[in-house]
C-alpha cells in the first residue's frame, strides 16, 4: 500500500473517529431532560442535508424555536459499507433564520478490488498502479425553505425547499489520469458538478400515526452520487421517502432514489447504475442524539453488481 493510500485512509477514518467521540461525549455529559422542541428530526443524509439517508427532505435540521436568527448546529456520522467496499461519512449543518440550511460532508469510499477486476479486463501491462485505495467526495449545500408546512392557514400545505449542492472529487481524477484518461471514453467530463433539488414534505395522519411523505426531483451530472466523477448533461431524476414515529423514541421509514446512470461501461471493471432504496430505524435517544440503522440495495457500484448498503449512524444536535 502506497504512502498516498494509506494517509487518504487514515485521515478519512480520523475524521469519522473524532466525530464520533465528540458527539458522543456532549451527548453523555447532558443530564437527560423532558422534550421542549420535538425529536431531533429530520436525520443527516449521506450527503449532509436534512433528510434520511440517501434523500432529502423539505424540512430543516435543528432551525431552533421559532423567531431563532441563528440556530445551533448538528452533526452526524455513518460506518458501514457499500458490498464489500467500506463506506464512511461525516456530516455538519447548521440552520440560519429558520429557513437557510448550510452544510458539509466528505464521503470515504473503499475501493476494495477495483484494481485487480481492472488488470484482469485490460491486462496487468496495460493498467499502472492507481495508487488509491478509495475515493473521497465533498458536498457543499445550501437549502432554502420556500414554504412551511400549513402556511397561509392551509392545512393541505406541504413544506417545499429548494437546494443547491456542489460536490467535488478530486480523488477520481488523479485515478482517471494514471490511467490515460480511460474514464473519458465512457463519460467522465469533471471532478465536480453540481446538484439541484427541488423537495416537498407533508405529515399525512395514517391509523393514529402521522407519516411523513417526501418527493422531490434532482438535477444532477454525478455518477454515483459523485463518486464515480461528473458527466456532461444533466438528468431530473426522482426521489422520496416516507418516515413514521412509531412511539416517542423509534422512528421508521424507507426511501428510494433514482440514479442519472449516464456512465458508459467497461466490461468487468464499470458497470451501469441502478436506482437505490433502503429502509432504516432510528432510535430518539434524547432532545439531541439519534442512533439509525439502515439497509438497503444500490444494485451496481463500479465493478460490484448487487451491492447491499448497510450503516451504522449517530446525529447529534446541539
Amino acid at each position: 500500500m502506497t504512502e498516498e493510500r494509506t494517509c487518504g485512509r487514515i485521515a478519512g477514518m480520523l475524521v469519522v473517529a473524532a466525530t464520533v467521540m465528540f458527539v458522543a461525549a456532549g451527548a453523555f455529559a447532558e443530564e437527560e431532560s423532558e422534550a421542549t422542541e420535538g425529536p431531533p428530526l429530520p436525520l443527516h443524509t449521506i450527503e449532509g442535508v436534512g433528510g434520511l439517508v440517501l434523500t432529502p427532505m423539505a424540512l430543516l435540521v435543528n432551525p431552533g424555536p421559532p423567531g431563532t436568527t441563528i440556530g445551533k448546529p448538528a452533526v452526524a456520522v455513518h460506518v458501514g459499507g457499500i458490498g464489500h467496499k467500506d463506506f464512511e461519512a461525516a456530516s455538519f449543518t447548521w440552520t440560519l433564520f429558520e429557513r437557510l440550511e448550510l452544510g458539509y460532508a466528505v464521503n470515504i469510499l473503499g475501493l476494495d478490488d477495483f484494481e485487480d477486476d481492472l488488470q484482469a479486463a485490460l491486462g496487468p501491462r496495460l493498467v499502472p498502479d492507481i495508487r488509491s485505495g478509495h475515493v473521497e467526495l465533498h458536498h457543499f449545500n445550501a437549502r432554502l425553505n420556500l414554504i412551511r408546512e400549513g402556511e397561509w392557514d392551509q392545512e393541505w400545505m406541504p413544506a417545499v425547499t429548494a437546494g443547491v449542492h456542489y460536490k467535488y472529487n478530486d480523488e477520481i481524477h488523479k485515478i482517471n489520469r494514471r490511467l490515460g484518461d480511460a474514464l473519458e471514453t465512457i463519460g467522465y467530463n469533471d471532478n465536480d458538478g453540481v446538484d439541484f433539488t427541488l423537495t416537498a414534505t407533508k405529515g399525512v395522519p395514517v391509523l393514529g400515526k402521522t407519516v411523513l411523505f417526501t418527493a422531490g426531483a434532482r438535477a444532477s451530472k454525478a455518477a454515483q452520487l459523485g463518486l464515480v466523477g461528473f458527466t456532461d448533461d444533466y438528468q431530473v431524476v426522482f426521489e422520496g421517502s416516507a418516515l413514521v414515529l412509531v412511539t416517542d423514541r423509534l422512528a421508521v421509514g424507507t426511501e428510494y432514489r433514482q440514479m442519472p446512470d449516464q456512465m458508459g461501461r467497461i466490461a468487468g471493471v464499470i458497470k451501469g447504475e441502478n436506482d437505490w432504496w433502503d429502509v432504516h430505524a432510528a432510535y430518539i435517544v434524547n432532545d439531541h442524539m439519534n442512533i439509525y440503522a439502515v439497509i438497503g440495495d444500490v444494485g451496481t457500484v463500479l465493478n460490484q453488481r448487487d451491492e447491499i448498503l448497510y450503516a451504522l449512524v449517530l446525529k447529534y444536535e446541539f
